[in-house]
C-alpha cells in the first residue's frame, strides 16, 4: 500500500519515539533520521535500516521522496529550518514551541487546518496538547473568561530541549489557550517534579466561566477526553470537572504508550502521538489526491 515518506530532524528522545510511532503508522513510511552529529539516535535509526544523515535539515529538504517532516529540534533551530522546508515544498509538523505555523490540537482544529492546506503545523507544547482540549470543551459550553493550566512532569522526562525552551513553553501554551482554547485571558505554568520513582504527567486546568452549567461542562469534558483517547490511550481524567460557582477545575493524567520512552514520560508521548495522528490524516489527504503540492 502506498504511503507518504517521512523525515525526522532531531535524533533525540522525541525524534526516536516519533520514529517508532511512524513505524506503526498506516499512511506514513519512515525514511530518514537526520541530525548534526553522530548520536545514539542516529545509530539506532541506522540499525533499523533507515537512511541517516548528519547534514541536518538539508538531508530531508533535498530528498524529493519525503513528503512530511517532523522537526524535533528546538524553537530557535526551527526558525531557521522552516523557510528551508517551505521552499522545498515539505509539510512540516513542528514539535518545538517556535509557532511558525498555526497551532494544531488534532481533536479541536486539525480538520480546519487541513482544509486550508496548511504546510507547517505547530504542535504547541506537551502541556498544550494535554490541556487545550479540556479548555476548549469548557469554553464551548461555558464561555471562559480566564483559563490557567499547570503542567507537572517528571524531571527525568525533561531533557535539555525541554529545559532550554521553558520560556517558550509558557508563552506558546498561554497563547494557544486563547487562540485554540478560546479563553479571553490565559496563563501557563510548568513544574518539573523531581520525585523518585517518577510520577506520571499531571495537568490541572482552572477556568473562570460566564455560564457555569455543571452538566454541560461535565458532558463536554467527557466527550473531549474520549476524542483525545482515540490517539493517546493513556490520557485520562484524574479529577472530573469540579464546578464551584463560576470556577471550574479539571485534572488530567497522561501515561505514555512506552513505544520507546518510559511510561512516565507522558509529556513527550502525548505531543508525539498527537503529531503522528495529525500527520496520518494529512497523509491520507495527500494519498487521496486532495493536496499534492509537496509531491511535485
Amino acid at each position: 500500500m502506498e504511503k507518504i515518506k517521512v523525515g525526522i530532524i532531531g535524533p533525540g528522545n522525541i525524534g526516536t519515539d516519533l520514529m517508532y510511532k511512524v513505524m506503526g503508522s498506516q499512511n506514513l513510511e519512515m525514511k530518514t533520521m537526520t541530525g548534526i552529529v553522530e548520536s545514539e539516535g542516529i545509530k539506532r535509526a541506522a540499525a533499523l535500516g533507515f537512511h541517516t544523515s548528519i547534514e541536518g535539515v538539508l538531508a530531508v529538504a533535498q530528498d524529493k521522496e519525503i513528503g512530511i517532516v517532523f522537526d524535533a529540534t528546538s524553537a530557535s533551530a526551527h526558525m531557521k529550518h522552516a523557510p528551508v522546508l517551505k521552499e522545498a515544498g515539505k509539510i512540516v509538523f513542528d514539535m518545538t514551541p517556535a509557532a511558525v505555523g498555526p497551532f494544531v490540537i488534532p481533536c479541536v482544529n486539525l480538520d480546519h487546518l487541513t482544509e486550508l492546506n496548511t504546510d507547517n503545523y505547530n504542535m504547541v507544547t506537551c502541556g498544550g496538547q494535554a490541556t487545550i482540549p479540556i479548555a476548549y470543551a469548557i469554553n464551548r459550553v461555558a464561555d471562559c473568561e480566564y483559563t490557567e493550566i499547570v503542567a507537572c512532569i517528571s524531571s527525568k522526562s525533561a531533557g535539555p530541549g525541554t529545559r532550554a525552551n521553558i520560556d517558550e513553553f509558557t508563552q506558546t501554551t498561554a497563547k494557544a489557550l486563547k487562540t485554540v482554547g478560546g479563553a479571553e485571558r490565559s496563563k501557563a505554568i510548568i513544574v518539573l517534579n523531581p520525585a523518585d520513582p517518577p510520577l506520571m504527567m499531571s495537568n490541572t486546568i482552572y477556568a473562570i466561566v460566564n455560564h457555569p452549567d455543571e452538566k454541560a461542562i461535565v458532558d463536554a469534558v467527557n466527550q473531549i477526553v474520549a476524542e483525545v483517547q482515540a490517539y493517546v490511550p493513556g490520557y485520562s481524567l484524574r479529577v472530573p470537572p469540579i464546578v464551584d460557582g463560576n470556577k471550574v477545575t479539571v485534572i488530567v493524567q497522561v501515561e505514555g504508550a512506552g513505544d520507546f520512552l518510559p511510561k512516565y514520560s507522558g509529556n513527550l508521548d502525548i505531543i508525539n502521538a498527537a503529531a503522528v495522528a495529525g500527520a496520518e490524516r494529512v497523509a491520507a489527504k495527500l494519498l487521496e489526491g486532495g493536496n499534492n503540492h509537496v509531491l511535485r
